[in-house]
């Protein structure tokens, strides 16, 4: 019976190296994101096809989470954001990617813009609108915001900019780009540590800020 024995119990066999493991695949994903992102950055022709099956995935992630809170006559659809989002990250001129963490940092940031262009189009066709009282969950998400909404939480982004630089970095990444405080941290070379403060802070000073806004 021992001649029987299975393969995976064998710990030659075990260290080898043959046996399939996951994580290969995902360190081959980010490599060859990488290359496709320098070669994208070169002006090479079809780097851009060749990169869009590897990252849809994430970015559709991206687009769902922000699209998920919008309230129900919200008319753009994950794959819109996602097609337009990707259109004009191509369009950028002279950027540096940094590598996958930085590609989908500058995704996200691309579909804030079109939320909030989109948002401000259609308040620009409704005049008059009333507002509400916005709701900030411990997360800081926004349940079913509406179009005044958006412009509001764009608004106070636009002061903590003014304020704190970083820290509205911070609430770009993490509030509309999905990021974990490890990938926050990659993007804008701090430790983990100074984005955990961060976040803490902003959040207070982000719930004061739109709880003033609607008051007034």
């Amino acid at each position: 019976m021992a001649n029987e024995m299975n393969s995976a119990d064998d710990p030659h066999e075990a260290a080898s190296g043959n046996h399939y493991n996951a994580s290969d695949d995902t360190s081959t994903d980010e490599q060859e994101i990488a290359a496709l992102l320098e070669q994208l950055a070169s002006g090479v022709d079809n780097a851009a096809d060749q990169l869009m099956p590897l990252v849809y995935d994430r970015l559709r992630g991206l687009a769902q989470k922000m699209l998920r809170n919008e309230s129900p006559s919200h008319t753009l659809q994950p794959t819109a954001l996602v097609n337009e989002a990707y259109i004009r990250m191509l369009g950028q001129s002279q950027v540096n990617w940094q590598g996958k963490t930085h590609f989908f940092a500058i995704g996200a940031r691309m579909m804030r813009r079109i939320l909030v262009d989109h948002a401000r189009r259609k308040l620009s066709q409704k005049r008059g609108g009333s507002l509400h009282r916005i709701s900030l969950e411990e997360d800081l998400c926004i349940s079913k915001r509406s179009d005044e909404d958006v412009l509001a939480i764009e608004d106070a982004l636009g002061k903590l900019a003014e304020l704190d630089p970083r820290q509205a970095q911070i609430v770009e990444l993490r509030f509309y780009g999905g990021l974990t405080v490890e990938e926050v941290a990659e993007v804008l070379k701090v430790s983990k540590r100074t984005v955990e403060s961060d976040w803490t802070m902003i959040r207070a000073w982000l719930r004061r800020e739109l709880t003033s806004e609607q008051s007034t």
